[in-house]
């Protein structure tokens, strides 16, 4: 079909009426579900028809118009096997035109058509600020995403992010108590990674998961862009903590550009190559973080009420069931995992990895003589210059 570039901006901005009943919201399942219908599509579809029925039927023609001669819709059967997933994990269906379709993701020009919503829908209407970073979070990483999440949700922001493992867990986890979405690359029957089952199921019962893919699909490669654009386009902000010059969190933060939110990031070392897309951003004109407070300052207040926390904030995480470290080539990976040029005090790198000083003694002490960690005054330790110069050499 050949369409002008006129009617593709006035399509781009289109937002469709609520649906009129079921049977409509059947129909745009449909619609969104079939062969080659993107968001964008989805729009100039409904815009061109007027609504998800007409424009099912006339696919076939658009497809052919396009040169596919062999084309199906979504069938029916399909799209209500969705719906009986969706009833037995307890979801509910949110269309883009619904009043409760977040304000901030309808303007985005590739908002999702629909997506699926388990937990408190209410935290949809409160003003979000994502937070997103590495998977291989630093000690001193790990406590300044606590802080964070903790007080921005104290505040009476929802942090939003992407339940992967490191800077989106630690930050899930600290705002539980305050309001938490939990934006995911696959279907929401999928937790991935599965070490998050456990914190998944607690922001279904506490906080919010959200997914714009079909139920029983396991995230690809390609999925997580595509959930990377709702968590920017969720917040009235992006906080970066930690990220590689190449990441998924730039991409997140570029995403977050491109809809007109603002980006902010918390600096580090610059030996460290985890703080080097953070150290990048700021470089660029991003806010710099230091705590809470500059966050709050750059957006203002919260609009709405803060839920009360049900406990008080924690310098710490809880602490974890000891676990014995009987490799002790895994627990030397784990150490350096945590570590990074800026030194962090002794103790809290065992907090962080759910050791006793007896169980770490050893290893540590082999690690200084080999040069892979230094120890300094006050209970402080780093990575070691012959472990930093590697790391350089590797680019990590």
């Amino acid at each position: 079909m050949d369409l002008d570039d006129g009617f593709f901006e006035a399509a781009s901005a289109y937002c469709p009426a609520p649906p009129a009943g079921q049977e409509d919201r059947f129909a745009r399942l449909r619609l969104i579900r079939s062969r080659r219908v993107g968001p964008a599509t989805f729009r100039r579809l409904m815009a061109e028809h007027g609504d998800a029925a007409t424009a099912l039927a006339a696919l076939p023609d658009v497809a052919l118009a396009a040169g596919v001669k062999v084309y199906a819709p979504c069938s029916e059967a399909a799209a209500r096997a969705e719906i009986r997933a969706a009833k037995r994990l307890g979801a509910k269906m949110i269309t883009l035109g619904d009043p409760g379709y977040p304000a901030l993701l309808a303007d985005c020009s590739d908002a999702p058509p629909l997506f699926w919503a388990l937990g408190d829908i209410d935290l949809l209407a409160r003003p979000a600020i994502a937070m997103v970073g590495t998977r291989n979070a630093s000690s001193l990483g790990a406590r300044m995403t606590r802080r964070l999440a903790a007080d921005l949700s104290g505040a009476g922001f929802t942090i939003v992010s992407g339940l992967a493992r490191g800077i989106d867990a630690i930050a899930h986890h600290a705002a539980l108590d305050g309001g938490t979405i939990a934006v995911q690359a696959g279907g929401l029957d999928v937790i991935y990674p599965a070490e998050n089952t456990e914190l998944a199921h607690d922001i279904g019962r506490r906080g919010l998961r959200l997914s714009e893919q079909p139920f029983g699909l396991g995230p690809q490669a390609r999925h997580f862009p595509q959930r990377n654009r709702i968590i920017s386009g969720l917040a009235r902000a992006v906080v970066v903590v930690e990220a590689a010059a190449r990441s998924g969190s730039l991409i997140t933060a570029r995403n977050a550009l491109d809809q007109g939110r603002d980006v902010l990031a918390v600096p580090g070392h610059p030996l460290d190559t985890r703080a080097s897309g953070c150290n990048l951003l700021i470089r660029d004109g991003a806010t710099l973080v230091r705590g809470a407070e500059d966050v709050i300052e750059t957006l203002g207040p919260a609009t709405t009420p803060s839920r009360t926390p049900k406990t008080p904030d924690l310098p710490f995480p809880p602490p974890q069931p000891e676990r014995p470290w009987r490799d002790r080539a895994a627990l030397n990976s784990q150490i350096l995992a945590q570590l990074g040029p800026s030194p962090v005090a002794e103790d809290q790198l065992l907090r962080d990895l759910g050791l006793t000083p007896e169980q770490a003694a050893t290893t540590l002490a082999v690690m200084e003589l080999e040069g892979q960690v230094t120890r300094q005054p006050g209970g402080l330790i780093s990575l070691g210059h012959i472990r930093q110069d590697r790391n350089a050499k590797r680019g990590r």
